[in-house]
């Protein structure tokens, strides 16, 4: 028996749609990024990109558990001397809510070029209006 190989031709790309609202931040962000690696397909490949595109809404009613909101730190090293500036979560759900998802979604990704390729799929908006009506998403169940 030979192995399959993946051609470009075989990979069919689905847009899903995610509601945010209610869910804990890391079992959604594990959920989001096996669909966008592309682990839930008989085709899946660790060296290429056959993933779907992920659309999450509700960012902003995303919950964590525990003291997470006031405990956990982001940090930012700018290059400069003393350039090292933190955020709490909480701060940052207050500024950017789509940073939060799109932070731990990356963090579950490859630490390579493949990783750099597959967050460009992530879509994340605080509300519950997206613009990617024309591609027909589909509803995830998370």
């Amino acid at each position: 028996m030979k192995t399959y190989a993946v051609k470009a031709g075989d990979i069919r790309r689905e847009w899903y749609v995610v509601d945010a609202e209610g869910q804990t931040l890391g079992r959604l962000a594990c959920t989001i990024a096996t669909v966008l690696r592309g682990k839930q397909k008989a085709i899946f490949s660790p060296h290429l990109d056959v993933g779907d595109f992920v659309i999450v809404v509700n960012a902003d009613k995303v919950r964590v558990t525990g003291q997470k909101m006031g405990q956990k730190k982001y940090y930012h090293y700018s290059g400069y001397r003393s350039g090292l500036s933190e955020t709490s979560l909480a701060d940052l759900m207050a500024r950017h809510p789509d940073r939060a998802i799109r932070f731990a979604v990356k963090g579950m990704l490859p630490h390579n070029r493949l990783g750099r390729a597959l967050i460009k799929k992530l879509h994340v908006y605080a509300g519950p209006e997206h613009p990617h009506q024309a591609q027909q998403p589909k509803t995830l169940a998370v």
